[in-house]
């Protein structure tokens, strides 16, 4: 069971990119387990410069099978945007799989997570403002849209209406905004889902297919481990020194 999983030590842009393209060169499957279109990956084959955000770094090889896995949170707008460069550049991108599982980001979670950084001021944590983090706290209170919901619209639609539903006092400031209409964000991700179909799959059972045949999988990780909300920075406040959780690095607490 030949895995190897690349991880950042710090806060991401240590160059995982750069190394996950080098063991790509000889792994069987590579695997985006985390994370989602904050992160990114620029290589540099021959003259050609390839950027990549969602897409695993193995898509460059042509008998690589890349996972998107149930662990990422996904922008369908720049997923479809990223297969589609890679196509005008005339590459293969048959390899690609995307777990039917992975959560994906919404037009609300952008502006919640505008909305909530605007709110911190000073205190603000930093975030890229991609929803990233909206989007994981609807996975875990379990109100998040799932890839495979695109795939039915009754299921969209209802599952949209459940996740707006407590977040209106935190949206009221975009309450006319026209991306919030129900009938605009099911059909522009319906659209999505037509597009993404068939790389759909249940990812799990085909990287376990893999591990068991001995092949070689390199997961590749997005973020760093001082972003870990449990081991890593946590933002708090004092009275006398707010700061974003700087002193909390190594400090074991549990």
């Amino acid at each position: 069971m030949p895995g190897i999983v690349l991880v950042g030590a710090q806060w991401g842009d240590e160059g995982k990119g750069k190394v996950t393209d080098l063991l790509a060169e000889q792994a069987d499957a590579v695997v985006r387990f985390q994370g989602g279109n904050n992160a990114g990956h620029t290589i540099v084959r021959g003259r050609q410069t390839f950027k990549l955000h969602l897409m695993p770094s193995g898509i460059l090889h042509k008998n690589t099978l890349c996972v998107i896995g149930n662990g990422v949170v996904i922008d369908p707008r720049v997923l479809t945007d990223e297969l589609d460069e890679l196509r005008r550049r005339r590459v293969d991108t048959r390899s690609l799989r995307i777990s039917a599982n992975a959560h994906l980001i919404m037009p609300y979670h952008m502006m919640l997570d505008h909305a909530g950084e605007a709110k911190l001021g000073k205190l603000q944590i930093g975030t890229t403002r991609r929803g990233i983090g909206p989007c994981y706290a609807d996975k875990a209170a379990r109100l998040g849209i799932r890839v495979q919901d695109l795939l039915d619209e009754k299921i969209l639609k209802k599952k949209i209406v459940a996740a707006l539903e407590p977040k209106r006092l935190s949206l009221r400031p975009y309450a006319k905004d026209p991306r919030l209409d129900l009938q605009t964000i099911t059909e522009e991700y319906l659209t999505y889902g037509h597009r993404m179909a068939n790389y759909i799959a249940d990812t799990v059972r085909l990287v376990h297919e893999q591990l068991d045949a001995g092949h070689t999988v390199v997961f590749e990780g997005a973020q760093g481990a001082l972003l870990d909300i449990d081991h890593g920075t946590y933002p708090f406040v004092t009275s006398s020194n707010p700061v974003a959780g700087a002193a909390c690095v190594g400090a074991g607490v549990g």
